[in-house]
């Protein structure tokens, strides 16, 4: 016993104390299994073996280090080689192969502990799936946002709207009728203690388990962003029992096929298109639109469109409406304005008596536009989105001033 000590005698004796798992394989040999099917899977998932290097987060750095270790080591080697269909193995490890040859058995099943083991080898243990680390990696990987500037009056103004009662927060639940469990852009919740808002959504993906899925920018109000996944955002909200979406301001019931048996009809957003001879209006008679919001029958309002010079002093077309319900008419008809106020037709009409009258509600926008910007009305999706004239499409405003 003097001659050597603890270690060596459990080395000597570790194949015939350890009982063998089924398939002939001892708790040594398939937690090295384990370790490496997660570099499996990082290969599958990326398209390229973990590299090291700060580029790359924590996880990818780890594989990489045990990536070297299972190619140095020759009994790892000749266990894993059926199982390296992605050709793992032949790569020529980063660290030098003496400094990892000359780490020991014990260092490696240390390496490797993550993945299958525990502290005694002889028990296997539940190990997060690599699913669930990737979603705790990307809760926690998040990184300063370089244009948080752009950002901080929409934080401001959601924290303004909550203290005067226009808006408030509601749990995240997977199914509530208009506040359901989608995640859209333009959106606010709060995660972690922070004030979150989508900026983007990136192109849908396939997740693993065939759902859909995609890739987000989403801004904190701590200054910072992450890249995380749309799933990965709608788990941690349902797991964050403070977690809560952000409401619009009206949020509600905005539409004849939301309605419900308390509810009060409010009015019509209407859209109208001039049949004006004006050359300016038949340059851009497709295009040109007067969008309103009354409280009444949209027909006895343009009954005398030519007399009057907020319809250019001739006669309309109804072109689309849309019911309202339990809404502040005033208020949506502002935000419409304020939607396309970029468009909006810069023309000084005369009115019967030769006096000059500034038109504020006809805009240059597509019916297509309009129809987006009711739709996301009705989705409570419309903040922080204005018309650009130059795409012809509702962006968002902060995507104007970068």
């Amino acid at each position: 016993m003097s001659d050597f000590d603890l270690d060596d005698l459990r080395s000597e004796l570790e194949d015939f104390a350890q009982p063998e798992k089924k398939g002939g394989r001892s708790p040594r040999e398939e937690r090295i299994i384990a370790g490496f099917e997660e570099i499996q899977r990082f290969v599958e998932r990326n398209g390229y073996p973990p590299r090291h290097g700060e580029e790359g987060d924590i996880f990818e750095r780890l594989y990489a280090v045990r990536l070297d270790r299972l190619r140095a080591v020759e009994d790892c080697r000749s266990l894993l080689t059926s199982f390296d269909h992605q050709g793992l193995l032949k790569g020529v490890p980063a660290k030098s192969t003496a400094q990892t040859n000359a780490m020991d058995g014990d260092e490696l099943l240390a390496e490797l502990e993550g993945a299958a083991g525990s502290s005694d080898i002889t028990k296997l243990r539940h190990v997060r799936t690599s699913s669930e680390k990737r979603e705790a990696e990307e809760i926690a990987s998040r990184e300063k946002c370089l244009d948080f500037e752009t950002f901080k009056p929409l934080f401001q103004q959601v924290q303004s709207d909550l203290e005067a009662g226009l808006r408030t927060t509601r749990r995240f639940v997977k199914d509530s009728g208009f506040l359901k469990a989608d995640i859209q852009v333009g959106q606010f919740f709060i995660l972690g203690g922070q004030t979150a808002y989508v900026a983007e959504i990136g192109e849908p993906i396939k997740a693993p388990n065939g759902e859909t899925d995609a890739r987000l920018r989403v801004i904190y109000s701590n200054g910072t962003e992450s890249d995380l996944l749309l799933r990965s955002l709608q788990r941690a909200l349902y797991k964050d029992e403070a977690g809560r979406r952000i409401t619009e301001q009206n949020a509600g019931p905005l539409f004849e096929d939301q309605t419900g048996d308390g509810d009060q009809a409010s009015g019509t957003i209407y859209v109208l298109r001039s049949k004006s001879d004006d050359p300016v209006v038949v340059a851009n008679r497709e295009i040109l639109h007067k969008i309103g919001v009354t409280g009444g029958s949209v027909e006895r309002r343009i009954a005398n469109a030519r007399l009057d010079p907020t319809f250019l002093m001739a006669d309309v077309e109804i072109v689309a409406t849309y019911e309202l319900y339990n809404v502040n008419r005033a208020k949506l008809e502002n935000l419409i304005h304020k939607v396309f106020g970029a468009a909006r037709l810069d023309v000084k009409i005369k009115d019967r008596f030769e006096q000059p009258i500034v038109p504020k509600e006809w805009f240059l926008v597509p019916l297509f536009a309009v129809d987006e910007a009711v739709n996301r009305i009705r989705d409570g999706t419309i903040t922080g989105y204005v018309y650009d004239p130059k795409t012809a499409k509702l962006v968002l405003a902060a995507s104007l001033h970068r």
